[in-house]
Formats: C-alpha cells, sequence, structure tokens
C-alpha cells in the first residue's frame, strides 16, 4: 500500500498522538496533575490550585509550541516544495535571525531610560515580520538567478542569518532593551512565560496565513514544472514564488513573533511528513503542521522535565537535534548531485 493510501488513517493517528502529547504537555512539571484531572480543568471542574496552574502556567506554553511549531513547520514546507530543494527551511534561510532581528531592533528602540517597552507588545509580531521579509528578500537578491541551487541558497542563507545574528548580539549588548533576559531567551526558542494575550495575538495572525497557505496550494504542484511549462498551465512561476516567499517569511514571523528562535522545525517536519505520507500536497500542509507542533511541544516537555526546576529554552533541542540532520540532508545531497 502506498504512503499516499495510508494517509487517511496515519493523519488521525497523528492527530491521536499530537493530542496525546498536549496532555501530556499539561501534565507533566514540577508537579505531576494526572491526566483526567487535566481534562477536569479543561471543562472546567478542577480545584482551584490545579486550574491555575493548567490554565495560566501550562496550558498557555503548549498551546503557543502548537501554534509556532506549526507555523514554521508550514513555512518550510512551502519553502521547500516552491524551491524543490529540501534544504531550504526558515532557520537555513536566514528567516528565523531575520525576525530575531526586527524583534530585537523593536525592543531596543521603543525601550526608554526605565528599561520600559513604551509601545504595546502587540507590535511585536509585525517587527518580527518586517526582519524576516527583509531576511529572506535579502537571500534571494543575493542569490540572483541561481536561487534554485541548493548551495547557492544555502550560502547566503549562512550569511545572512550570521550578519542579523551578529547584529542582534550587537543590540542586546549596547541595549537598553526591555526585559533583557528575557529577549535573550526569547532568541534561543523558549514558549514559557507565555500570555493568553499574546496567544490571541499569535493566532489571529496565523488564521488568515493559513487561510492564503491552503489557497495557494492548488497552485503547488505545477510550480514543480519549469518556467514555460507552468506559464501553459497559466501559472506565472517567478511571481507565485516570491509570494510564496513573503507567505513563509509570515508565517515564520507570526510563529516565533513570542515563542522565539525556532530551530530546524521547519526542516524536519516536512521532511518527516513526505517520508509518512507521501508528495500530497494537501496531506504535506496537514502532516507538517502537525508534526511541526509536536516537535516544539515535545522539545518543551523534555526540558521541562529534564532540566527542572531551571528553565531551558526549548529550541536547544530542536537545535542539537536538526542540525545533525541538516548536515545529514547536505551531505546526501552532495553524494546525489555527484
Amino acid at each position: 500500500m502506498t504512503r499516499a493510501r495510508t494517509a487517511p488513517v496515519l493523519i488521525p493517528a497523528l492527530l491521536a498522538a499530537a493530542t496525546l502529547l498536549a496532555l501530556a504537555g499539561v501534565a507533566f512539571g514540577s508537579t505531576w496533575i494526572p491526566i483526567e484531572n487535566v481534562a477536569m480543568v479543561l471543562v472546567g471542574l478542577g480545584d482551584a490550585t490545579q486550574s491555575l496552574i493548567v490554565l495560566q502556567l501550562r496550558l498557555p506554553r503548549v498551546v503557543i509550541a502548537i501554534l509556532a511549531g506549526g507555523a514554521v513547520a508550514l513555512a518550510g514546507y512551502l519553502l521547500q516544495r516552491v524551491t524543490r530543494n529540501e534544504l531550504a527551511s526558515p532557520s537555513v534561510l536566514g528567516v528565523v535571525d531575520g525576525a530575531a532581528l526586527g524583534v530585537v531592533i523593536f525592543l531596543a528602540a521603543f525601550s526608554n531610560e526605565s528599561n520600559a517597552l513604551i509601545l504595546p507588545i502587540a507590535f511585536q509580531p509585525l517587527a518580527a515580520a518586517i526582519g524576516a521579509l527583509a531576511a529572506i528578500a535579502l537571500v534571494f537578491v543575493l542569490a540572483g538567478q541561481q536561487a534554485a541551487s541548493a548551495i547557492r541558497l544555502l550560502l547566503f542563507g549562512i550569511a545572512v542569518a550570521a550578519v542579523a545574528k551578529a547584529l542582534t548580539t550587537v543590540l542586546m549588548l549596547i541595549g537598553p532593551i526591555y526585559r533583557t533576559n528575557q529577549a535573550a531567551r526569547w532568541i534561543a526558542g523558549a514558549v514559557n512565560e507565555i500570555s493568553w494575550s499574546e496567544i490571541v495575538i499569535v493566532a489571529a495572525a496565523l488564521v488568515p496565513l493559513v487561510i492564503l497557505t491552503v489557497a495557494a496550494a492548488r497552485k503547488l504542484p505545477p510550480a514543480d514544472l519549469d518556467e514555460i511549462s507552468a506559464r501553459s498551465v497559466g501559472l506565472d512561476l517567478p511571481v507565485f514564488r516570491i509570494l510564496i516567499f513573503i507567505l513563509a517569511a509570515l508565517l515564520t514571523a507570526a510563529g516565533v513573533a513570542f515563542a522565539g528562535g525556532i530551530g530546524f522545525v521547519g526542516l524536519m517536519a516536512p521532511h518527516l511528513a513526505r517520508l509518512a505520507l507521501g508528495r500530497g500536497v494537501y496531506t504535506g500542509l496537514i502532516g507538517s503542521f502537525v508534526l511541526g507542533a509536536m516537535m516544539l511541544v515535545g522539545a518543551d516537555l523534555i526540558v521541562r522535565v529534564a532540566f527542572a526546576p531551571v528553565e531551558v529554552p526549548a529550541g536547544t533541542v530542536t537545535a542539537i537535534i536538526g542540525a545533525p540532520y541538516f548536515l545529514f540532508l547536505l551531505m546526501r545531497k552532495q553524494r546525489n548531485d555527484g
């Protein structure tokens, strides 16, 4: 049986696994709360102490991990499909670091002498979006006509990411930056200390972006064609690619605006979705989102249990796992290219 035929079975199984992982993410912590008690709290029947822990401390970080991991994974799926490049992802192409630079510029520019933010934190996703768009635009402008080249994209993406990371470090050193410690943890990719108001902002940004992603998905198969063939079926390939790059950057910005620099989720989740579910566009989108969400929820759960009571950013786990996976893909591509 082909992977495409097993997708209707595997997708519900993935959703069930994601639900169990999310419940585990709420149940585990410095204090264990049985899953049946978590369920009672979620339906409004839990006691006051457990309700406080679940609803105000643990559930927000699980929800933001789902939204952020899923959004970055969707962005990675779009980039890999439209470039036909398995190495393409928001972290590799400098988009995550560009978003980080945008956020830190925002925090530095709008912090006063008392180290307090003078603008609403709701503007932070906009700053992330500007930084992400600037980064991906710079990568593809530098790559020029050879943007389809995996190595060329990789080199310019690494260069842009390095410059963005260096500028971010300088800004954090010279300050003043609102909540500097939190900004440092944000860059590492931490989902703790998230409020429901921030989750509402992220969700409000993601809903239209996900709708646009689904609408654009029907044109992804023709994007596999060369430019002349794509034009013959009514697709202006260069314009479509630019639109997908913008959409991927905005998805990344919305995902990392408050969760921080999540490394390599956008690289790994689409690969795993393709291996499990085949190359179908809509199954790939669903699988990428669910697997990306599971990766970040799982990473946060690991650091919460393994390093308690110290709060270690979840992005460290995704980076530790993702970096060797990236090197594996790079070496495999070099062997295949001869």
